[in-house]
């Protein structure tokens, strides 16, 4: 592909020969000739002056440097699309595999690609253009939209629904019981803790992603609700009852605590975990690691355990590796 080819695909301002040949994306650090990479931070700039790249994706006003240059408002989106110009997925043609087991109330859409040994128990509903790739479970009366695709072994349990564009990695689980136990304190030994039974969904809206090993848990009652465009990274454990807003971000190993509320535009960072019944507002940040024990303000950052406003928790940390001299200086006076 030529850099004019590659500049009008993503819509980019060229600066550079338009006849030369790219054939693949690399990072900016090992990106060699023949290659396009980017730059959204600042700080790898120097980096950019010295990349044997063969272009690189930066905004506007950015300096000139030795390598071409394509110019446009949010580099790391174009080098996402630039990705899929040079890296094809698999294509999965339509067709049910002989060792998958379809029972006969199972609706299935058009153009549906049913890999080896998956399941569609009794009453699934399946839209168009669905991927199911070999070992995925979808329980009864489970129903998943359009252009569905669940990569190997993940499962959809009894009576979730799915809208469409919903993307499943290796090992998702939606809907599994919530952690729901009461104390019966006349129970003998062994048997102390009744299990509540979970009898509520879960439903994921249009455009939701949930990675590999992750679980959304049903409600006992009610629903578990992740909203249209939310992204939930690896070994995310989202509590029974929760509601995930609009495109909001669960990074790896995210935890959320039985009816916890996310709003829209939300991250939160990995490891970060919420207690129950907690609410984040719109657009809030947690940071990694962090522990929100209480509300978080709609566009507040927030870090640490329990989670501070994230300023004052900058400058406890800084303070942080003075103790043992303050502790020194205090023993010191006799105090």
């Amino acid at each position: 592909m030529t850099l004019a080819d590659l500049a009008h695909h993503l819509g980019a301002t060229l600066q550079g020969d338009p006849s030369v040949e790219v054939t693949g994306v690399a990072g900016l650090e090992i990106a060699g000739p023949g290659d396009v990479t980017f730059v959204a931070n600042p700080k790898y700039s120097g980096l950019a002056r010295t990349t044997q790249a063969t272009a690189v994706l930066v905004e506007p006003t950015f300096p000139e440097i030795p390598s071409a240059t394509l110019r446009l408002d949010n580099p790391y989106l174009a080098f996402a699309r630039a990705i899929e110009l040079f890296y094809q997925s698999p294509v999965y043609a339509p067709g049910i595999h002989p060792t998958a087991v379809i029972e006969p109330t199972a609706r299935v859409g058009a153009n549906a690609h049913i890999g080896a040994y998956a399941v569609l128990s009794e009453h699934v509903t399946v839209g168009d253009n669905a991927v199911i790739l070999p070992h995925v479970v979808l329980y009864p009366y489970a129903t998943v939209g359009d252009h569905f695709f669940a990569h190997a072994h993940a499962v959809v349990r009894e009576h979730c629904r799915l809208g469409s564009h919903v993307t499943l990695q290796n090992g998702a689980i939606i809907g599994a019981d919530g952690y729901g136990f009461a104390r019966d304190h006349a129970a003998p030994l062994g048997k102390a803790w009744y299990k509540i039974r979970q009898s509520g969904t879960t439903v994921l809206e249009d455009d939701v992603e949930v990675q590999a090993n992750s679980t959304i848990d049903r409600a006992s009652i009610g629903q578990t609700l992740i909203q249209a465009g939310g992204k939930i990274d690896n070994l995310v454990q989202v509590g029974h009852g929760s509601t995930v807003g609009p495109d909001s971000l669960l990074c790896a190993q995210v935890g959320l605590a039985g009816s916890t509320t996310v709003g829209k535009n939300v991250i939160l960072a990995g490891q970060a975990g919420s207690a129950g019944h907690n609410t984040i507002g719109d657009g809030a940040i947690v940071t990694a690691q962090s522990g929100v024990a209480g509300n978080v303000a709609p566009g507040k950052t927030v870090s640490g355990t329990p989670a501070i406003d994230n300023s004052e928790w900058l400058r406890a940390m800084a303070r942080f590796p003075r103790i043992p001299e303050l502790f020194r200086e205090l023993k010191r006076f006799g105090k």
